[in-house]
């Protein structure tokens, strides 16, 4: 697709009070019909729904294991969390099931990862709750970790938060899976992206806030010495599209991601406006796009972007 990449994002719940076989037979007819026209698929890190219009109860997909079994039967896409919740897993033990995973699947694993924030899951899954600036430490030294497994023989690591001695990940994933971070906040996440991040995502944010970030971002890189083009800067985003603006309203309206909330946070209207929009994203420097559609379970706005919108960024 160029230089301009979209991704799928695909539900970890249904919003529709389908059964767990039922969501099930949702993604998969989804994935199926779509496979062809997206480059990338996409799951949230979440033990029960994070959304408060559904109940706790909800069918929830765990997302490792989801992208695990998805990539071995869609083999077209490459696949990610956005964002695994680093408090979950210990980080040596995650560049082992990403190393394992890159190699299954030749070469098609993106590790998505972030400092969580949903207190409640923690709590219900016996997870510590500390705060935000010590889950972000946490995270900034998995991120370490986990290259340095990817990419040495022996990792001893002496951190404030984890502690590995000799650890060995054999064999090295080729290639190297991209270490995106999601994230958005201004003192400690940015100043984590600019220092170990290859991929940094950010989601459902105005095209005014996403450059207010990409702004501080670069301060962060300058600070470090590091080229802010180094780093990939990819949006998450609702997108409810259809043939006429009021169809596209109407949908946008309609579907709990969006609701009453404030347009601009995401991409909303015909496919020449939606076309409009990608490319004010993409003139701030943003190099892929992970999109939740908000017609799901049905094709139709995904199939119409990817007929209408896609073939504009050739």
């Amino acid at each position: 697709m160029g230089s301009v990449g979209f991704g799928l994002r695909v539900p970890g719940f249904p919003v529709d009070g389908s059964s767990g076989s039922e969501f099930t037979r949702q993604v998969f007819d989804f994935l199926s019909e779509l496979e062809s026209y997206f480059d990338s698929a996409w799951v949230c890190d979440h033990f029960h729904p994070w959304a408060d219009f559904v109940p706790v109860t909800t069918p929830t997909i765990e997302g490792f294991t989801a992208i695990a079994y998805l990539s071995g039967v869609f083999k077209r896409l490459k696949f990610g969390n956005i964002v695994l919740c680093n408090s979950y897993r210990n980080p040596a033990l995650l560049a082992k099931m990403g190393a394992t995973l890159q190699l299954l699947t030749g070469g098609r694993f993106i590790l998505g990862i972030g400092a969580g924030w949903k207190k409640d899951e923690y709590i219900a899954y016996g997870y510590d709750f500390p705060p935000a600036a010590v889950r972000i430490g946490q995270l900034e030294e998995a991120v370490q970790i986990i290259r340095r497994m990817w990419t040495e023989t022996e990792v001893t690591f002496e951190g404030k938060y984890y502690k590995i001695r000799g650890a060995v990940c054999s064999p090295k994933p080729e290639p190297t899976p991209p270490i995106m971070i999601g994230g958005g906040g201004e003192k400690l996440t940015l100043r984590v992206v600019a220092k170990h991040a290859d991929w940094w995502n950010l989601p459902n944010v105005s095209v005014e806030v996403f450059k207010r970030k990409l702004e501080i971002l670069a301060k962060h890189c300058e600070e470090i010495g590091r080229r802010p083009e180094e780093i990939k800067k990819t949006l998450a985003s609702v997108v409810a599209i259809a043939e006429s603006r009021g169809e596209a309203l109407k949908l946008a309206r309609g579907t709990p991601f969006i609701g009453s909330r404030d347009l601009e946070n995401f991409i909303v209207g015909d496919p020449v406006t939606v076309v409009g929009k990608i490319k004010r994203y993409i003139d701030l420097g943003v190099e892929y796009f992970i999109l939740r559609f908000a017609d799901f379970p049905k094709t139709d706005g995904a199939k119409l972007f990817a007929e209408k919108v896609v073939p504009e960024f050739l």
